[in-house]
């Protein structure tokens, strides 16, 4: 299942910061793969700003509860 649009997820954005929050958006990217526009329970710092959403490729997302 590609489309996890309302669920609660976890994973990993950038290979480097764990994120929890929302998918808000499921899709299919330019040339293949799935990416989820997650909006986070907790805004995080990434690189000098302060991320309330962040797009995450469907690999790294770890786990997936239902809404």
């Amino acid at each position: 299942m590609w489309n996890l649009e309302g669920m609660r997820v976890e994973g990993i954005y950038l290979g480097e910061f764990e994120v929890y929050g929302k998918v808000e958006l499921s899709r299919v990217k330019y040339g293949g793969g799935v990416v989820h526009t997650v909006v986070l329970y907790d805004p995080i710092e990434v690189y000098g700003r302060t991320a309330d959403r962040v797009l995450i490729d469907h690999e790294d997302i770890m786990v997936v509860a239902d809404r």
